[in-house]
């Protein structure tokens, strides 16, 4: 069945030709996402609106040897929450370092990920590769190695997504943490 509709320039477009387009542009990274994965962080994007940051102290693990260890070695975090202007949030995590070690996203549109990745996207890039060529097939994205997690799903117009960095979490933070 060939059905047609009439585009803005009265020129007949198919409607599996407008769909394809259509769902084409909506796959598209919009606005830079304000965090760069392993690097200080970033001024946000234009248009974006940005919560006052929280800082959060890391817990320390929960059995007592443990816990008096680490009770003097748990450090905080500062979480920054910005609703781009497609309305995607991005949680941006930075160590009392000043680096990121942590970023997540979750809204209608998933955020520029080589901007918001960094350094890390051709390893994510290799990583979604390797999974593909495993019988991964579409679908949610995993990547997990030692050096960065990264874990990307959802469908059209409702994404969410963490990347992490294991080596730079802070004592006391768990990857549950980052949302």
């Amino acid at each position: 069945m060939n059905t047609w509709i009439i585009a803005s320039g009265l020129r007949p477009v198919s409607a599996l030709g407008s769909l394809a387009a259509g769902l084409a542009f909506s796959l598209l990274p919009v606005s830079p996402a304000h965090a760069a994965l392993g690097g200080a962080p970033m001024t946000p994007p234009t248009g974006a609106t940005v919560s006052n940051a929280v800082t959060h102290a890391a817990t320390p693990a929960a059995t007592p040897a443990a816990a008096s260890a680490s009770a003097a070695s748990a450090s905080s975090y500062t979480v920054s929450t910005s609703t781009l202007p497609v309305g995607t949030v991005v949680n941006e995590y930075v160590g009392a370092d000043g680096v990121v070690f942590g970023v997540a996203w979750q809204g209608p549109r998933i955020p520029d990920l080589p901007k918001l990745l960094d350094s890390y996207f051709p390893q994510y890039v290799q990583g979604i590769q390797n999974q593909r060529a495993n019988g991964g097939g579409r679908g949610p994205v995993s990547v997990t190695g030692s050096a960065l997690v990264v874990r990307s799903g959802g469908h059209m117009g409702s994404f969410a997504g963490q990347a992490y960095l294991p080596p730079a979490l802070p004592v006391g933070v768990s990857p549950s943490d980052i949302k």
